[in-house]
């Protein structure tokens, strides 16, 4: 496909890689990281590198348990040495004098003098306190280096990096306490529409409840944010203009489900224009064509569908690297794995399709994707039914077996 059809797309709508480019390219860092200790750091973004001031391990030690030599002692198995020094963990080791072996631990420093680490199982204690060797030993046999896992002056964890368990854990490994965090994005968030009550409310003609406000709020707490709810906003210019002042005040994105159309009841296009400016983006995918992106009185701004489905959707691939790249992280692009189908695609749309899909492994590990029976944006009982989405390019058939590109929610949702 030719570079301007790429950002074309199909029959003049936009691509998804033209939409998504555009968006993370304008999306800022934010420039005010704090400081966190370690046990306030979990799921925080990184704003500067961690970098270790020690050598990890910091000195030469014992892999297992066994008996610390000099191998020139140990040319021959049967070697029958006298135990000179216990040395467990956590203690310092008197320089082994030759021709004597010394019982160590595992993650026990080697004492000075001694060039190999023989395993117990190796080795037959004799009575008088001596050991016999029965094996010939290498020199650096079972010793872990100083410095083998981590050097003084490296880089152990990058900025950008959203911090999971295992990052502060080697935080606190090189003996770093705090660490400079990027705060949390603020997004101010709200839902237009006449129709929409909140859950716990009766319902009447008419009404139905508010999902969107909801799922919308769960995503943007699982990726990190701040949010501030503006709740339900009805469907007239001067409560859609309020609600995006309000949130534009306090937010550093402010988010919108539904009225992003240009029909009579959707007032968010002129809201935004007479606060700022609009793109309306009409999307070459399959849920959520329509998308919007402004500015209003200069904080950025997307807007999302109506249908529950298309929000999720449009949420994931859109607005999650939007966030990031707020966060300054660098692994906003989508990393799909393979499986195969385990359905057919006889009529494919124009439209590249993220369809509600399911990965499962079959009795001989392979991965299968089954796909929703359901197309409609409006089903949201579909996406607590998969556990991803399954990318249908554009005008493909495909049959059962075929390769099929899968976007996994427990990647997406992070």
């Amino acid at each position: 496909m030719a570079d301007a059809d790429k950002a074309s797309g199909l029959d003049g709508l936009l691509s998804y890689e033209a939409a998504v480019e555009q968006l993370v390219g304008a999306a800022k860092t934010l420039r005010d990281p704090r400081t966190l200790g370690l046990r306030d750091a979990l799921g925080a973004v990184l704003a500067e590198p961690v970098i270790s001031t020690i050598d990890v391990p910091g000195w030469d030690y014992s892999a297992m348990d066994g008996y610390a030599v000099r191998s020139a002692d140990c040319a021959a198995a049967g070697a029958q040495l006298p135990v000179s020094q216990r040395v467990p963990a956590g203690v310092s080791p008197q320089p082994l004098t030759a021709g004597s072996a010394a019982r160590i631990f595992t993650g026990a420093p080697i004492p000075a003098g001694a060039d190999a680490v023989v395993m117990q199982e190796e080795c037959t204690a004799l009575d008088g306190g001596a050991v016999q060797i029965n094996a010939v030993v290498p020199p650096g046999a079972n010793i872990r280096r100083r410095g083998e896992d981590i050097t003084a002056g490296g880089e152990v964890v990058s900025a950008g990096t959203r911090l999971q368990p295992q990052h502060l854990g080697l935080a606190a490994a090189v003996g770093v306490a705090r660490l400079r965090v990027c705060r949390r994005p603020r997004v101010a968030l709200f839902a237009s529409g006449d129709e929409l009550v909140m859950p716990g409310s009766p319902l009447s003609p008419g009404k139905i409840y508010n999902s969107n406000l909801f799922t919308a709020t769960a995503l943007l707490q699982a990726l990190g944010c701040e949010v501030i709810e503006l709740g339900t906003v009805e469907d007239t210019l001067e409560a859609t203009v309020q609600a995006l002042r309000q949130g534009a005040a306090e937010a550093d994105l402010v988010l919108a489900s539904g009225g992003v159309s240009v029909g009579e009841e959707d007032h968010v296009k002129p809201a935004v224009e007479a606060l700022g400016s609009l793109d309306m983006w009409n999307i070459a995918i399959r849920p959520g064509k329509p998308v919007a992106f402004g500015r209003v009185d200069g904080t950025p701004f997307i807007g999302s569908p109506g249908n529950p489905v298309s929000l999720f959707v449009t949420f994931l691939l859109f607005v999650r690297p939007f966030i990031l790249r707020m966060q300054g992280r660098s692994d906003w692009r989508l990393q799909p794995l393979l499986g195969k189908a385990d359905f057919a695609w006889p009529r494919p749309d124009k439209r590249r399709e993220f369809h509600r899909a399911r990965l499962s492994f079959d009795d001989k590990g392979i991965a299968r994707i089954g796909v929703h029976p359901s197309r409609s944006s409006g089903v949201l009982s579909s996406v607590t039914w998969a556990n991803g989405l399954a990318i249908i390019p554009e005008r493909q058939v495909i049959q059962p077996g075929d390769d099929v590109a899968f976007l996994p929610f427990c990647e997406l949702l992070t």
